[in-house]
């Protein structure tokens, strides 16, 4: 070889080199380097894998998840690790496992204050981070959101009408927030965190989604929204330098196994989740992966991706070896079902998920094979002893006999909506997990309920009420049901009913003061005194000086009980216990204003209901129903109508099912020439106490405005429902 040949053939090879040095130290540099942009993390609530296009479903259209999942990589096989919203996202923006976090249940449980979420480690790598969520259950109080910049978890204010408060957002209104803040925090290391509560039940989605069926209506509505995100992000240049994960914290029964909905049980349907990853520079688009991952993967990947340390008390593993073609070592997945548990006594149910075997621990054992049987239809628990046992050892290994522990009270301002949603308060059994009943048994109790439930949402109340009676017929030792009996049957003044199930309740939990307590109630309504004031003491001795606030409401049902029997100085008696045991109970002013109401003292009854309307403006204060009304009413006798109108309205506020304010407020609307506001005020007052009571004061109201037609039609209403209430008692 020539020397000038030789020269050329070296300088070929060093640029080469530099070439390829180049472009591998590009490689390394990009592949080292923490993400430059957004992550965005989209948990779309109660979602299953199988009911979107890009896991092989053909019933519905999701434009948006499908582009996600083109430019993302799809992992096939996903799990949650609980079948309930909060439960599920605790353990996914914790990357701990249930029985780690403390979280068991969407009832009773909150994160624990210092307990390191995603967010907060976010944050320490100087990220700006905001949660937006959708649902009542992941509310401040459940501490899912400490950690964030910014935390909104506001739902609509109810309607003039509600039975209850709102329990969800639309998801619509989440992602224009999320927007909002994307523009106004113009960083370029964002951490977001969107929660969107379609399609939890119940389905009712957009017009435009009718071609589709409800559930699958409110999953391309869920898609719409994530799409308009998309579209933001792709306006302002964000969108390729994202990072996007869309996954869902659960998954929805539609039927399969018995369940209609989710909480009971741990199979496929309930827990087999979506989980979409679009990376920055759409990095490994279109790859689908078929490994079994989970929730507790997502915190320790997207750490690994921005060159976060991982805390050691991490259960999950990073996902990014298999961005970068790697693979990853198996692990089965844990999950657990405790709704059946907490709720209704029975036993709870926690399972492995590995590439082949599900195996469900029970009082009657599951064990299901994947691969042949994906709709989990033939139980190998007695046949395949060796994966059986093989997996029940490594259930031990990892959880334990970890205890199930008690829930917290719900607090009164969310007992409401906990109900609306279909949870019922009961404590958890106390006997051991094997003596207890196995769902898989009792998931018609389940269903039953959740039939009554959705009939008192559309204010069927007395065919609630007969399911709910159904139920306690087979299984009467169910303290959450009598509970949910005895408010049903209160709505509609059925007091008899309701009174009988609170005793029935408080002889199944005797120590919680909410049995006798709300016979108390009922009986004063009816008229039953001595009864009422035995059940009030009883009360009292249960809360004891644990529960100064249930304690209080016994002494003011006590007073009421005195005042009901022109008894004054009993009144004032406990009225003054009350304040003593509840300082910021304004029951005194208010119990001597009622005495001289009685007497028909107005002037002077009207100086002691606005002392103590000034005292329940006070910080912390405990509400008391009436007095606003009474307030009002006063304030009617005297022609004060602005005051009386505020003081109604208050009223209706703090106790929406008060049938005398609303009546009271239309009244007072056609006394002064209102008769539109009071006609509207009308055509509430049954639509949200639809007792007896409130029908004949809407037909005797309707008359005095002069419209007999709808005072004859709501008396032809009355009729009709109520001898059907009376007869399915």
């Amino acid at each position: 070889m020539s020397r000038p040949f030789r020269f050329t053939f070296i300088l070929i090879l060093a640029a080469v080199g530099t070439v390829l040095a180049a472009a591998g130290g590009w490689r390394y540099a990009r592949a080292s380097a923490p993400l430059s942009g957004p992550i965005i993390l989209v948990s779309i609530d109660t979602l299953r894998a199988d009911h979107l296009p890009a896991y092989g479903y053909r019933k519905v259209r999701t434009p948006a998840i499908d582009a996600l999942a083109a430019d993302g990589v799809v992992f096939e096989r996903a799990y949650s690790h609980a079948a309930q919203t909060l439960p599920a996202h605790a353990a996914l923006l914790s990357g701990r496992l249930p029985f780690e976090t403390g979280v068991r249940d969407d009832v009773g449980f909150a994160i624990r204050p210092g307990e390191r979420l995603l967010q907060q480690m976010l944050r320490d790598r100087g990220y700006t981070t905001a949660g937006i969520v959708s649902s009542f259950l992941l509310r401040k109080e459940t501490g899912i959101g400490q950690g964030f910049d910014y935390f909104d978890a506001e739902l609509p204010q109810a309607a003039a009408d509600a039975n209850v408060p709102p329990v969800e957002r639309d998801g619509a209104t989440s992602e224009a927030i999320a927007e909002h803040w994307l523009e106004s925090n113009r960083s370029s290391r964002e951490f977001l965190f969107l929660h969107l509560y379609e399609p939890h039940a119940p389905y009712n989605p957009p017009a435009r989604f009718s071609a589709f069926a409800p559930y699958d209506g409110e999953i391309a509505y869920a898609d719409e929204i994530v799409g308009r995100l998309v579209k933001y992000l792709k306006s302002h240049q964000l969108y390729d330098r994202s990072t996007i994960v869309v996954l869902s914290d659960h998954g929805e029964g539609l039927g399969d196994h018995g369940e209609q909905e989710h909480g009971l049980f741990l199979y496929d349907e309930a827990i087999h989740v979506p989980l979409i990853m679009k990376l920055e520079g759409n990095t490994a688009a279109g790859r689908r992966i078929a490994d079994v991952v989970s929730h507790i993967d997502v915190v320790p990947t997207i750490l690994d991706l921005v060159k976060a340390p991982a805390p050691g008390s991490l259960r999950g593993r990073s996902l990014k070896p298999i961005f970068d073609g790697g693979r990853i070592a198996p692990r089965p997945v844990y999950s657990e079902a405790l709704f059946g548990r907490y709720h209704f006594g029975w036993s709870e149910l926690t399972a492995l998920t590995d590439d082949r075997y599900r195996y469900i621990r029970a009082p009657h054992d599951e064990l299901y094979d994947l691969f042949r049987d994906r709709r989990e239809t033939v139980n190998l628990a007695s046949d395949r002893r060796d994966p059986r046992e093989s997996l029940r050892r490594a259930l031990a290994d990892l959880a334990g006999a970890s205890p199930v522990p008690a829930p917290a009270p719900p607090s009164p301002d969310a007992r409401p909506r906990l109900r609306a949603l279909g949870y019922v308060a009961a404590a958890p059994a106390t006997a051991p997990a094997g003596a207890l009943a196995d769902p898989k048994d009792k998931r018609d109790v389940v269903e039953t309920y959740r039939r009554a439930v959705d009939l008192a949402a559309r204010r069927r109340w007395p065919e609630a009420i007969a399911l709910l009676q159904d139920i306690l017929r087979n299984d009467p030792d169910l303290p959450g049901v009598w509970s949910q009996l005895a408010t049903f049957a209160a709505r509609i003044d059925r007091h008899d009913v309701a009174a009988d199930a609170y005793r029935h309740l408080g002889t199944l939990a005797p120590a919680d003061p909410a049995g006798p307590l709300g016979a108390a109630a009922s009986l004063l309504k009816l008229r039953r005194f001595d009864e009422a004031r035995d059940e009030a003491d009883q009360a009292i001795e249960a809360a004891g000086e644990r529960d100064a606030r249930s304690e209080a409401a016994g002494h003011e049902l006590l007073a009421r009980i005195a005042l009901a029997r022109h008894d004054a100085a009993a009144a004032r008696d406990e009225a003054d216990r009350a304040h003593d045991v509840d300082p910021k109970m304004p029951l005194p002013p208010f119990v001597e204003g009622r005495l001289l109401y009685d007497q028909g003292r107005f002037a002077d009854a009207l100086e002691h209901f606005e002392q103590a309307l000034v005292d329940a403006r006070q910080p912390g204060a405990t509400p008391i129903a009436d007095l606003h009304y009474d307030a009002a009413d006063t304030y009617m006798r005297l022609d004060r109508y602005p005051e009386a109108e505020a003081q109604y309205i208050a009223e209706l506020h703090d106790f929406p099912d008060n049938v005398r304010a609303r009546a009271g407020l239309a009244a007072l609307y056609h006394a002064t020439d209102r008769d539109d506001a009071a006609a509207r005020s009308l055509e509430s007052l049954t639509r949200t106490s639809p007792t007896p009571d409130a029908y004949a004061a809407a037909a005797r109201l309707w008359t005095a405005i002069g419209d007999r037609q709808r005072a004859d039609a709501v008396r032809a209403e009355a009729r009709e429902m109520f001898p059907s209430a009376r007869r399915s008692r």
